[in-house]
């Protein structure tokens, strides 16, 4: 029954705190979605964060959209009832603005999904003026925008966070002069600092398939730059909206740090989001002690949560006021005995650590400086402190990387398991290993965004012999991603614009990728199999993501020279990389 979907809603809005319910009339209205459940989009800090800001204005109302679970999506097509907000259960196309926060390339299909069930025409040409705008941010918006040109009216490039206020002024000013129609809306926000509008920019094509040129129209800028803030003091980030239903209900989520300076040459996030920035010991103390009313668990979020100069200073005041910590992940090089001693008391039982690679010289080359014998010191000093577990992520498919590499990680990872036994035994553990092998995958604004991807053929006989060496070794579980899935994912990390005809077909053959590939023309081989040359225009050129080419491309050189970049200084200015103008600790 139909009902059932609004009450639903309502649940969900019942076993939350923290919500915002405004009344309509005379507003901005805004549905903020995130293209996948509730669940998972409620456990994101960055889009909790835009919601709460956006409601700060007075004449903005926001609210919050996901994707329906399988059955209810198919109840709201068989009803044929538009998908509505959660707070207000108002249909979305009925707002004046469909803002979608986007984290993984895995969701480009519930875009075109979330589009569908709001009855909102899936391509940019094909709306009037009485559908809403469609913006789109987060990661995927900032990285490479092209593959959802089609389909995304606005981009924002960067940290979201910084230009709120902006935005708002300009769809005021919109709204105040409808007369100017959407073309004048366009020009108004392309003044703004990461506003991408992709119909104004004209991109053509080589006989060879590569991009020849992108073109602005009169009056939009050559290159949009990335947004980025500049202090995180001002306004911290840590969960607005308290509610058991999410991938992490049982914490108070805070974020302590954006970016982070180890330059690893395969790193969308370390190149995303710099310049390297700290939340101060005070301000983050502040919300533990606000998020303490509603949990005790507090989870610390960041890229490099060991680098904060805090870190130690956070915990432990996080442990005076009787709470405990969750941390994401480890970083080895930068552990102290008060942090694991802390995580221990907390009940950490598992410890996630990312050696990336097996051995030593793949590690130079991916720029990671870490020894074996620095990997296994951290691992027993970890495992003194009594976390006996551990998940362990390595990369396979990156540069360089030969057979003997491969071995490194069976033999590594064998080697951690005999230091963590030796420990755990005198303590009455066994110690469980979750080994996790992902496919390489070259992303933008990295030194490897010319590199090609391994192919899959090969990638999955590493993984067989992955599996082989530690076959018979108790207590080790092996888990990976498919690689026909990384190839996916790679598609549509480096793909251009005309990537979006691949996604609509995709979409109507109800995400079958494979078939899509088999029933089209365009061959995605061209972009995941082919090493791009430094001179080539990459489908994201046009974005300043702060970050030089030149730095990429030097670092692209050194990385097969197997050599090390520091990195970034912990104190000062740096216009190393680029010309942010990096103020570390701010």
């Amino acid at each position: 029954m139909s009902w059932q979907l609004y009450e639903k809603a309502r649940g969900l809005l019942s076993e939350e705190f923290g919500g915002i319910k405004k009344s309509f009339g005379g507003k901005i209205t805004i549905a903020l979605c995130y293209p996948n459940t509730y669940q998972i989009g409620m456990s994101n800090l960055g889009f909790q964060k835009i919601y709460y800001l956006l409601n700060q204005h007075d004449d903005v109302l926001c609210e919050r959209v996901f994707l329906p679970f399988p059955k209810d999506e198919f109840s709201f097509k068989k009803k044929n009832i538009p998908l509505f907000s959660l707070e207000s259960q108002t249909p979305v196309h009925n707002f004046d603005i469909l803002c979608l926060s986007v984290t993984f390339e895995a969701d480009y299909i519930n875009i075109l999904k979330i589009l569908n069930l709001s009855h909102i025409p899936l391509k940019c040409k094909d709306r009037s003026e009485k559908h809403p705008f469609v913006l789109m941010g987060g990661i995927c918006a900032t990285f490479n925008p092209e593959p959802l040109s089609d389909f995304i009216d606005i981009f924002f490039i960067g940290e979201g966070d910084e230009a709120i206020d902006e935005f708002v002024d300009a769809v005021r000013c919109f709204s105040l002069a409808i007369n100017k129609g959407k073309d004048g809306f366009y020009k108004r926000l392309s003044t703004i600092d990461g506003i991408y509008i992709p119909s104004a920019y004209d991109v053509t094509y080589k006989d060879s398939g590569a991009i020849e040129m992108v073109l602005p129209k009169n009056g939009f800028p050559q290159k949009i730059k990335r947004r980025w803030v500049k202090d995180l003091n001002k306004t911290p980030t840590s969960s607005k909206i308290i509610t058991s239903n999410t991938v992490f209900g049982d914490m108070f989520l805070i974020e302590v740090e954006r970016g982070c300076g180890k330059h690893c040459r395969f790193c969308l996030a370390g190149y995303s989001y710099r310049p390297v920035r700290n939340y101060s010991a005070e301000v983050i103390l502040k919300e533990v002690s606000e998020g303490l009313r509603y949990r005790k668990k507090i989870g610390l979020i960041g890229s490099a949560i060991c680098d904060s100069p805090y870190i130690d200073e956070i915990c432990d005041g996080i442990a005076k006021m009787g709470g405990t910590i969750s941390v994401s992940s480890l970083r080895l090089d930068r552990l102290s005995k008060k942090l694991v001693d802390l995580l221990s008391v907390s009940g950490h039982r598992t410890a996630t650590i990312a050696p990336e690679a097996g051995s030593e010289r793949l590690r130079r080359v991916i720029n990671k400086e870490t020894s074996d014998d620095e990997i296994l010191d951290a691992v027993q000093l970890i495992a003194s402190a009594g976390l006996h577990n551990y998940k362990l992520y390595f990369l396979i498919g990156l540069p360089t990387e030969t057979d003997d590499d491969i071995e490194a990680i069976v033999s590594l990872t064998k080697r951690i398991k005999h230091s963590i036994l030796k420990i755990a035994k005198s303590k009455g553990h066994l110690g469980d290993i979750t080994l996790s092998v992902n496919p390489f995958i070259p992303k933008p604004f990295t030194p490897y965004q010319w590199e090609k991807m391994e192919d899959t053929k090969s990638l999955n006989s590493k993984i067989k012999k992955i599996k082989s060496g530690l076959k018979g070794v108790s207590n080790i579980n092996i888990i990976h991603e498919l690689p026909k899935w990384a190839f996916v994912q790679a598609l549509l990390s480096r793909g251009d614009r005309r990537i979006g005809e691949l996604l609509y077909k995709c979409y109507e053959l109800n995400g079958d990728w494979f078939k899509t590939f088999r029933e089209t023309n365009i061959n995605p081989d061209f972009y995941i199999y082919r090493e791009r040359g430094f001179d080539e225009v990459l489908p994201w050129d046009h974005i300043d993501s702060g970050i030089r080419k030149d730095y990429l491309i030097k670092e692209a050189k050194e990385s097969r020279e197997e050599k090390i970049t520091p990195a970034c200084p912990e104190k000062g200015e740096c216009r190393r990389c680029g010309d942010l103008g990096c103020v570390t600790n701010i």
